[in-house]
């Protein structure tokens, strides 16, 4: 999956994509380099983050969706946790809503993703992005992300939304401290019970670069190793910015028996 923020202020590449000529360009790259999938937001989770009001993300989101749906004929996601931003990209061209909240953000949420019949993924997130790193807490990280999800699905299915339809991200970065992201990646494979598809989105965050010693450092290759160990474990749908490294390590790390064990 990759990745365009049409944002000012995402933590990695905030402000340029942040036209729709650029965003438009950047998801065309995406396409040429490989992706399968794109996921487009208009409004920046990460920490610390101030919301966006419903209309201005709109305005950043909705016209990319219209300029990609006649040209690309990879599916569309649109990031977001507000109901009426994801029936506008729905209508738009989107097909997938990837939502931060798990669908909890916006009441009107569950009941369009079961009306539209719009794939969905349900993420995990401590907190909110204003709060999520305060004090990231946890008796046992990996088990209340997996009760967490379990719950959400149970709620979505309840609400109508075709199991089918559904995938689940541990939400790398979203309440969790550096060592609880190192523990979550490791024991992905113990997600899989849930029998949904996983989605992870560890791309260029903050814990690579704390595991690197070096905050400034690029993050491409440590993203790179990171997927590697994803695709070992069966994880579905790797979120990426770099999509044509990730893609060729993984190609080659196929070609010599790297996924054997998956």
């Amino acid at each position: 999956m990759g990745i365009v923020n049409v944002t000012p202020d995402s933590f990695s590449d905030g402000g340029k994509y942040f036209s729709v000529d650029a965003a438009v360009e950047q998801a065309l790259q995406l396409v040429d380099e490989g992706a399968d999938l794109l996921d487009i937001g208009g409004e920046s989770t990460r920490p610390y983050s101030d919301p966006v009001a419903t209309e201005d993300e709109l305005k950043r989101v909705v016209p990319v969706f219209e300029a990609l749906a006649g040209r690309v004929t990879i599916p569309l996601s649109v990031d977001t946790n507000k109901a009426k931003v994801a029936s506008a990209a729905l209508a738009a061209g989107a097909e997938l809503i990837n939502d931060v909240t798990a669908l909890t953000g916006d009441p009107a949420m569950l009941s369009l993703a079961a009306e539209t019949g719009a794939g969905v993924c349900a993420m995990h997130m401590q907190g909110t992005p204003q709060t999520m790193q305060d004090n990231p807490s946890y008796d046992d990280v990996v088990g209340e992300v997996r009760d967490y999800l379990q719950s959400r699905l149970m709620a979505l299915v309840e609400a109508g939304v075709a199991q089918e339809r559904i995938c689940l991200d541990p939400g790398i970065g979203f309440g969790k401290t550096h060592q609880h992201n190192l523990t979550l990646l490791a024991h992905c494979h113990l997600l899989h019970d849930l029998g949904q598809p996983l989605l992870v989105g560890h791309s260029r965050k903050g814990f690579l670069g704390k595991l690197l010693g070096d905050k400034q450092a690029d993050r491409t290759s440590a993203t790179v190793g990171v997927a590697l160990s994803l695709a070992v474990q069966g994880v579905q749908v790797i979120r990426v910015h770099d999509v044509r490294p990730v893609r060729e390590a993984l190609l080659a790390f196929a070609a010599v028996g790297g996924l054997g064990a998956s």
